[in-house]
């Protein structure tokens, strides 16, 4: 899951003497722990969904770049295969 900068602090400025900017540094950093939790639920989300194709060749081969979650039929193996994208690996792995 990807990182993504939440919004820095605001020690260097004298937030106390102006109510208006802290008001408004508040409301700018609940914004972003909003939007940070909608990308984290959106890549939670990307992360596990189904395999989105179901090839109809015969041959892995001629798919050229699979993504993960991805299936195929393979002619000379007899076998349906399934794309694993990992850190470790990326391979087609056999369904049955």
């Amino acid at each position: 899951m990807a990182r993504y900068p939440d919004l820095p602090p605001m020690f260097d400025y004298e937030l106390e003497d102006s109510p208006d900017s802290k008001k408004v540094y508040n409301k700018v950093e609940q914004w972003s722990g909003a939007l940070l939790n909608e990308l984290d639920t959106r890549d939670t989300q990307m992360e596990t969904r189904p395999a989105t194709n179901i090839y109809t060749v015969t041959t892995i081969t001629l798919v050229g770049n699979p993504n993960k979650g991805d299936i195929a039929y393979s002619a000379s193996t007899g076998k349906f295969k399934g794309y694993v994208s990992t850190t470790a690996t990326q391979a087609w792995e056999n369904l049955n």
